[in-house]
C-alpha cells in the first residue's frame, strides 16, 4: 500500500515531530509513504476568515501535488475537514476526487489500513481531547479512542466535557482572544482533574493552543499528538 502524507502547514513549520511519527508509524505498518515537495498551505486559514478567491490558487496546488495518489493521510482533522468539506465546491471534479482519496490518520488506520493494535507502547496516564473538525465534520467517532485503548502501557483517562471546543479555532483565537483563552482555560481545568500526564488530540493547532495555557499555568501535563504515542515502541520509545 501506497500514500502521500499530506503534513500540513503547523506541522511543517511548528510540530515536525508529528511528521515524522507519522511516516514511522505508517512504515512500520507497512505503509509506503511519499512527501510531494509541492504541497503547500490547503488554504483553511484564508478560507475560514471568508477570503474565498485567495483560497482557490492553493486550492489548485494542494490537489496537483496529490494527483495519482490513491491515498492521501494527514495527521491533521482540520485540514482533512478542508479538503473533505469545502474542496469539492471550490475546485470543481478534480478538488472533489482529492476530497475522497483524503483521509484523517486515525481513520485511515482504522478503516483502510485495518488496525486498532498498531504495536505500540507509551507507559503514561493519557488523557483524549476530540478536536471539532476531526469530532464534528468528519465523525471520527471512536477511531481514536480504539488506537489508544490498544497502546501497551497505557492509562487512558476520560476528559471532563471532552466535546467541548478548546477554544482555539484558527483565526477565532485571533479576532476573539479573550473568549478564546478563556475557553482553553476551562479546558485545560478539566484535564489537570483528570491527573493524566498527557493530553493527546489528532490536530496540533488545538494542542498548541491548549499545550500553551499548559505551560503558562506550569500545569503537571503536556500536550503530545496521538501519532507521537503511536509511534512509540518499547523497541523504540517516543520522548
Amino acid at each position: 500500500m501506497r500514500a502521500a502524507l499530506f503534513v500540513t502547514c503547523v506541522n511543517d513549520a511548528v510540530y515536525p515531530s508529528t511528521g515524522i511519527a507519522t511516516v514511522r508509524l505508517l512504515e512500520r505498518l507497512g505503509v509506503e509513504v511519499d512527501f510531494p515537495e509541492a504541497q503547500s498551505c490547503c488554504g483553511q486559514p484564508q478560507f475560514n476568515t471568508g477570503y474565498r478567491r485567495e483560497t482557490e490558487p492553493l486550492v489548485r496546488r494542494t490537489t496537483q501535488a496529490f494527483e495519482g495518489y490513491e491515498y492521501v493521510v494527514t495527521p491533521s482533522g482540520s485540514c482533512a475537514a478542508m479538503v473533505r468539506r469545502h474542496y469539492p465546491e471550490i475546485g470543481g471534479a478534480d478538488a472533489a476526487a482529492l476530497a475522497s482519496r483524503t483521509y484523517e490518520l486515525t481513520e485511515f488506520l482504522v478503516d483502510v489500513v485495518g488496525v486498532t493494535d498498531v504495536g505500540a507502547y507509551f507507559p503514561h496516564v493519557v488523557t483524549y481531547h476530540p478536536s471539532c473538525h476531526g469530532l464534528r465534520m468528519l465523525g471520527l467517532g471512536e477511531r481514536p479512542r480504539k488506537l489508544l485503548e490498544a497502546v501497551k502501557g497505557l492509562e487512558l483517562r476520560e476528559l471532563p466535557g471532552a466535546e467541548e471546543c478548546c477554544g482555539f479555532g484558527g483565526t477565532f483565537a485571533v479576532k476573539n482572544s479573550d473568549v478564546s483563552a478563556a475557553m482553553g482555560q476551562d479546558k485545560v481545568r478539566s484535564a489537570v482533574s483528570t491527573g493524566a500526564d498527557v493530553l493527546c488530540g489528532a490536530d496540533n493547532s488545538c494542542l498548541m493552543h491548549i499545550g500553551g495555557i499548559l505551560s503558562r499555568e506550569d500545569a503537571p501535563m503536556r500536550a503530545l499528538h496521538l501519532a507521537e504515542i503511536l509511534a512509540s515502541t518499547e523497541e523504540e520509545p517516543w520522548s
